[in-house]
């Protein structure tokens, strides 16, 4: 579509964005050759060498030879075609070509009635060089987008998935508002079709911003862009403030509904959190009643089944009731309730999740990645533009019809036509006509032409005589109404602006509210690890010294979740962290089963096998890698008391010895530094202990006044 020069009211043209690319046309530019490189393998007569042998030694010194060439121009000729015929939208009509070329053939089919999808596949057909499947399911796309597209028949079920029926047994046509603000061949730029059989726009005149309306999805070479959906009633308010210099957001609305966390959008090129609406209902069910953009009812029930399989939410069935409208109903398992059922849905399943926005666009005819304020703009500045233009075309045709109206008044009631009766030849008659309006030139305001003359002298008798000085009078006033009222708004344009936005927010304002609620504040983090903290129940079997989730006759250990990492510590001094497991050997000699605290400090007193020496450590497990085998103390030694936390006391009892004079001693744990889980403990003893416990036994001897063991 050309641009017409600016008018002095309409808002300056900001300067383009910073391109993803300079210039597509610099793509092709042939890259410079290579310095040449002396060759100290060839030999002194190496210019005797065959055509074929420079050739190669060319290329394989990195020269451009004719493949390299071919596949550098090939490859960056189909990008920038994928880029600029494809996959990337226009911010001028917010279209793909594919889209732009069915609008237009609906354009050319439309009479008000609708048309078989087929009939319009293969109208676009003159037009796009892809073949029908892609034209079918653009047009499909374009109907459950509501704005342009009225559709009649199985257009498919974005709530459900499923797919439209065949091209020829659905119908459609253009809606009110595409073909009341889409089309005007007055201000159309016409391109030869693919094959020059045909010309097809090449931008259609679009005054709405359909671009943000519709959102827009593509893939290209080295691009690719996702824009959201908005409201069209919002985009319009805010095109009203841009006109006005105001502060201005839009915010995208999604046609699923549900529930949107907008607080990192980041005016386009940040991301959105979407939830579904669930409902409570009776006191064990819960009801999804909107679903994430993006989503299913059979994707969503899908992505749930699987959670439930892995213990993740506490649902025990599911039932779908959608028809025209989303129900699925969940019936919760005994003893939940339903607010934990709710984060557990949002936590694990694809009710809440988060969508990346990246709007890559094509304007003025190269890439950029835009916010969405400054797409708006855009669009706002081009919607002044167009009024502009139109008013202007519209001034031009009113001074026609001005003088047309004008001449034909003249021409009948001064009896001008009198004067052709009596003339021989036709050059004659031209004359007499244009002679006779040389007393009346001042009413007119140009020159009459050789085609205004014949204008005249194709007016028919039987129109002279049934003409109405009345009627032709009232129809020059009404002219000159208009003619007023236009120049008025070319005056003040910007206010006629704001006006025509006006009238189209009063006309559909009704017909597209808002789906898509936004919430008050940002979703709130979701603590999945306390959400999930009795998720599982890890049992112990004594008897055949397994341990895990799925171990029938077994005794509780403890609750845990399934995000947890278990620590299993044995007597001889090695322990192991992993995932809480169905079902884990550990045989008799486990001393210890919790789970995982990396800072937790834990008090062991354990003898080394060498010597036979008894230490004392404190310490914290730290890191460590899933289901790697770890040692807190030598091969082979004995873990005599292993503990969380510090004990107050270890009273330790001595094994009878020849001339032994101590046989108790009481060690306070606290004097021990703590250290690394692997370093070696605090010496106790060097005799060998009969018993040791860390609370007051009953073997042990108050009248023994033993000496308080030292901790060196």
């Amino acid at each position: 579509m050309s641009k017409a020069k600016k008018h002095k009211q309409a808002p300056e043209t900001s300067a383009a964005p910073p391109s993803l690319f300079d210039d597509l046309e610099l793509l092709n530019e042939p890259t410079a050759a290579p310095p040449t490189v002396k060759d100290e393998t060839q030999p002194q007569g190496g210019a005797n060498l065959s055509a074929a042998d420079r050739k190669t030694a060319a290329v394989s010194h990195g020269g451009n030879g004719p493949l390299h060439e071919l596949m550098d121009s090939n490859f960056l000729q189909f990008a920038s075609y994928t880029i600029c015929n494809r996959a990337i939208p226009t911010v001028e009509d917010g279209l793909k070509p594919v889209q732009r070329r069915i609008m237009h053939s609906l354009w050319e089919k439309d009479d008000g009635r609708f048309i078989k999808v087929a009939n319009i596949v293969g109208h676009t057909m003159q037009y796009h060089p892809h073949g029908d499947a892609s034209i079918g399911d653009a047009i499909v796309n374009l109907t459950n987008k509501r704005y342009l597209i009225e559709g009649q028949g199985n257009y498919g079920n974005i709530h459900t998935g499923d797919p439209a029926a065949a091209t020829r047994y659905i119908e459609c046509r253009l809606t009110e508002l595409a073909r009341s603000e889409l089309f005007n061949p007055k201000l159309t730029t016409f391109i030869p079709s693919y094959d020059g059989r045909n010309k097809e726009p090449s931008m259609l005149p679009s005054k709405l911003p359909l671009l943000l309306m519709l959102g827009a999805e593509g893939i290209a070479v080295g691009l690719s862009t996702s824009i959201f959906p908005h409201n069209f009633i919002e985009l319009l308010e805010a095109q009203i403030e841009i006109i006005r210099n105001r502060p201005f957001k839009v915010l995208p609305d999604f046609q699923t509904g549900g529930l949107m966390d907008v607080s990192e959008y980041d005016d386009g090129t940040g991301r959105v959190k979407l939830r579904a609406v669930i409902e409570h209902r009776q006191q064990n069910k819960l009801v999804i009643t909107a679903l994430p953009w993006g989503q299913t009812t059979e994707s969503l029930i899908s992505n749930i089944e699987d959670a439930i399989k892995k213990k993740k939410v506490p649902v025990k069935q599911i039932h779908d009731f959608t028809a025209e409208k989303v129900e699925i109903e969940l019936t919760l398992n005994t003893g939940v309730s339903q607010e934990q059922a709710i984060k557990a849905l949002y936590a694990f399943t694809a009710c809440e999740y988060a969508l990346t926005s990246r709007p890559v666009v094509l304007y003025r005819n190269r890439p950029h990645e835009m916010p969405v304020s400054e797409i708006l703009k855009s669009c706002t500045e081009q919607l002044l533009e167009l009024l502009r233009r139109e008013l202007e075309i519209r001034q031009k045709e009113l001074d026609d019809l001005f003088h047309a109206k004008t001449m034909e008044q003249i021409f009948i009631e001064k009896r001008i036509y009198k004067l052709i009766e009596e003339q021989t030849t036709y050059e004659n008659v031209r004359q007499a006509v244009t002679d006779g309006f040389k007393p009346y030139l001042k009413q007119l305001r140009r020159d009459i032409t050789a085609d205004d003359v014949e204008h005249l002298l194709q007016i028919r008798i039987r129109r002279i005589s049934r003409y109405d000085i009345n009627r032709n009078r009232e129809e020059i006033n009404n002219i000159l109404a208009e003619e007023e009222e236009v120049s008025k708004n070319l005056q003040t344009l910007r206010a006629y602006a704001i006006r025509y936005l006006k009238a189209l927010v009063k006309k559909y304002a009704k017909v597209y509210p808002r789906m898509t609620k936004i919430a008050q504040a940002p979703f709130g983090q979701i603590e999945v690890r306390a959400l999930t903290a009795t998720e599982l129940t890890l049992k112990i079997d004594r008897e055949n010294g397994y341990i895990g989730t799925d171990i029938r006759n077994g005794e509780d250990l403890f609750k845990c979740s399934s995000m947890d990492k278990i620590m299993v510590v044995w007597n001889d001094g090695h322990y192991k962290m992993m995932p809480p497991p169905d079902k884990f050997f550990v045989d008799k000699n486990h001393l210890y089963c919790s789970v995982f605290d990396r800072d937790k400090l834990f008090t062991a007193v354990y003898t080394e096998p060498d010597y036979g020496f008894t230490y004392i450590k404190r310490f914290a497990f730290g890191g460590a890698i899933q289901n790697k085998d770890y040692r807190m103390a030598p091969e082979k030694s004995k873990i005599l008391i292993f503990e969380e936390g510090t004990p107050d006391s270890v009273f330790v009892k001595y094994k009878p010895a020849k001339s032994q004079r101590i046989h108790q001693q009481m060690f306070t744990p606290s004097e021990v530094l703590v250290k690394n889980v692997s370093a070696r403990g605090i010496q106790m003893t060097s005799k060998d202990i009969a018993r040791v416990s860390s609370k007051k036994p009953g073997w042990w001897n108050d009248a023994d006044t033993s000496v308080k063991g030292v901790l060196n």
